[in-house]
């Protein structure tokens, strides 16, 4: 599964990175960092997590 980050929706808001920290990082210019894109299905639920919660529907996640 592959994390998909819409750049032109996301706004740097952080609510993934408080969701999944060691996945999404928010740099000091606002800009999302993914510091690991494939996820493997055990962490399926905490991303899940992070794209539900994006107010800007920025996230999706590739099966």
């Amino acid at each position: 599964m592959k994390i998909i980050v819409d750049r032109a929706k996301c706004t740097g808001l952080g609510l993934c990175e408080s969701v999944a920290p060691d996945l999404f990082e928010v740099d000091d210019s606002g800009d999302l960092i993914l510091l690991r894109d494939e996820i493997t299905e055990d962490r399926r639920a905490e991303v899940d997590a992070a794209v539900s919660g994006c107010p800007t529907a920025a996230l999706r996640l590739q099966v």
